[in-house]
């Protein structure tokens, strides 16, 4: 009797996956939603709203407009941003409920970076703005505390916080802060 319950049980499980598999709609695969993002740039007055991934996969044009967006504004350099700090932005944008992004500095070139060294304090000699994997922002509607400690909350990449200037400093370099 345990026998024919337990091949009958197998039988049903079977059919039952059949069933689903061969009926449209049945069972749908997880897709990762699209998103989205905005950017206000305060130095060159850019504005840009773009779908930067679709599903799993980055959108390519949409990478280049933010490369574009994000580039050294002394200098004109365009250099490739890492898209895992779009996904940073975008986490961060969910936890809080904010809006755009205002850009205060993306990529930086050699000379940039070495000009601020010369003139602040608090400029990493190998910043990873020089590399495309760093950004200096606020977030409208969002104090910068609250920003801050939404990105602490990732635990992904460094964040640095400066509230004299207002900003919050993000990453996809390893976990730290300051």
């Amino acid at each position: 009797m345990g026998e024919v319950t337990s091949r009958r049980r197998f039988l049903c499980g079977a059919a039952g996956l059949a069933v689903c598999l061969l009926v449209p709609g049945r069972v749908r695969a997880a897709v990762a939603p699209a998103r989205a993002l905005s950017f206000s740039n305060l130095h060159t007055g850019e504005r840009l709203r773009v779908t930067y991934r679709e599903g799993d996969a980055y959108v390519p044009g949409a990478l280049a407009s933010l490369d574009r967006l994000l580039r050294d504004h002394r200098t004109g350099e365009v250099h490739p941003i890492d898209p895992a700090l779009f996904d940073v932005l975008s986490d961060v944008r969910d936890a809080t409920g904010g809006g755009t992004f205002e850009v205060i500095s993306g990529f930086r070139s050699d000379a940039t970076n070495r000009m601020l060294r010369e003139h602040s304090h608090g400029v990493a000699e190998k910043s990873l703005h020089l590399v495309g994997r760093a950004i200096d922002v606020r977030l409208c509607g969002v104090e910068t505390p609250r920003l801050r400690g939404a990105a602490l909350g990732l635990r992904r990449g460094g964040v640095g916080f400066y509230p004299d200037l207002d900003f919050v400093h993000l990453d996809t370099g390893r976990v730290r802060f300051w």
